[in-house]
């Protein structure tokens, strides 16, 4: 059968059939099924609920895994899958360019399990380098929060293949529809699904793709965290999904217009959107992406309190990747619980501002930050 796009894929993967012949799926809201004479137990904290399950083949279907997972929260997701393959005594290789929830959680929960962490710049020579004896697995995310680097997504997972070590991305900003990283190489794919895949604001959630092995892995550590997300929510989060494509898009098309204004404002600093041509990753980003996402930061010259004020449309709001034109300062927000020697050494101005652009008219959101810079 030929491979589906992934249009019909967000409306059609995963998901359940309802044996009413209803078009949405149907929710199966029990947290207690009958054991006797059944060849498997369901319980919502095994992962493996009905609605869990919609969710989870649809990603998987998406990004093209065998496997996938559905957790409470991104956060939840990425120390499931950390302290599934870690131990004590071990080592985990992240790049330095990242989320900063994600920075703040590795650099002082694992600590305190023995397991070893550090941070380094994510080209290859210096991921490659920084591999000891005890690494055990590499994290990397690209594009990256908040200023949209991009990482050699082939290359690091080449590298990891072949000192076998477990290869992870977050894959959040790109979304997958503009990016999957299984086909470039890496084992366990990750996402906020409280942004680009709930979509409207209103789902905190998180899903991982990957191999039936490693999903193994993950599931039996993931039962004892307890962070199993609740089956309406998953509802919720399956039917956001149907979307995705159409969204994304729009999102990319939107933040492009965007970056294209700003570039050439004379009230913006810097401006960060592999999109743009002369972004210095633009190349790579174009190899590894099929689309350049919604997602765009910018230096401004003068106060970014005043200036978020300004807005009229756009959201002064933290998260990201809803229907709805957000902006946030990362150093308030994403990025403030790293310290401001930190921010500083990863190039985070307190000037910078993070859009996440919606479905909004283009031509509207352009006007809204041509008024908010004349007044500043």
């Amino acid at each position: 059968m030929k491979k589906q796009g992934k249009s019909t894929t967000s409306v059609h993967g995963g998901g359940l059939k309802d044996p009413h012949g209803g078009a949405s799926s149907p929710i199966y809201p029990s947290t207690a099924y009958k054991y006797v004479g059944v060849d498997k137990y369901y319980y919502p904290r095994y992962f493996n609920v009905p609605n869990q399950e919609a969710v989870e083949n649809k990603i998987a279907e998406l990004e093209g895994a065998d496997s996938g997972m559905v957790f409470s929260s991104g956060m939840s997701a990425i120390m499931s899958i950390i302290l599934g393959f870690l131990k004590s005594g071990d080592h985990l290789l992240l790049q330095q360019d990242i989320y900063g929830g994600t920075h703040d959680s590795v650099s002082k929960e694992l600590a305190r399990m023995g397991i070893e962490a550090n941070f380094c710049p994510s080209d290859p020579e210096s991921i490659e380098a920084g591999i000891r004896p005890n690494t055990r697995m590499i994290f990397i995310e690209s594009p990256s929060n908040p200023l949209l680097k991009i990482t050699d997504i082939r290359a690091i997972a080449s590298i990891a293949k072949s000192q076998k070590l477990v290869s992870v991305i977050d894959n959040t900003f790109a979304s997958p529809i503009n990016q999957n990283p299984h086909a470039l190489g890496i084992d366990i794919v990750m996402h906020s699904a409280t942004k680009y895949l709930g979509g409207h604001s209103d789902i905190s959630a998180g899903v991982a793709s990957m191999s039936n092995d490693h999903r193994n892995i993950i599931r039996e550590t993931s039962l004892h965290l307890g962070g199993n997300l609740d089956v309406q929510a998953c509802w919720l989060l399956e039917r956001s999904m149907k979307t995705l494509e159409v969204r994304v898009n729009r999102q990319s098309e939107n933040a492009l217009a965007i970056a294209e204004f700003l570039n050439n404002h004379p009230k913006v600093e810097a401006i960060y959107y592999p999109g743009l041509s002369d972004h210095p990753q633009h190349a790579l980003a174009a190899s590894q992406m099929s689309g350049f996402g919604g997602m765009l930061s910018f230096e401004v010259s003068g106060d970014p309190d005043k200036f978020v004020q300004l807005l009229n449309v756009v959201s002064p709001v933290m998260s990201l990747g809803g229907v709805e034109s957000t902006i946030t300062t990362p150093a308030q927000t994403s990025h403030a619980r790293i310290s401001p020697e930190q921010r500083a050494h990863l190039g985070i101005k307190d000037n910078l501002l993070r859009v996440s652009t919606g479905i909004e008219d283009a031509d509207d959101l352009i006007e809204d930050f041509r008024q908010a810079l004349d007044q500043i």
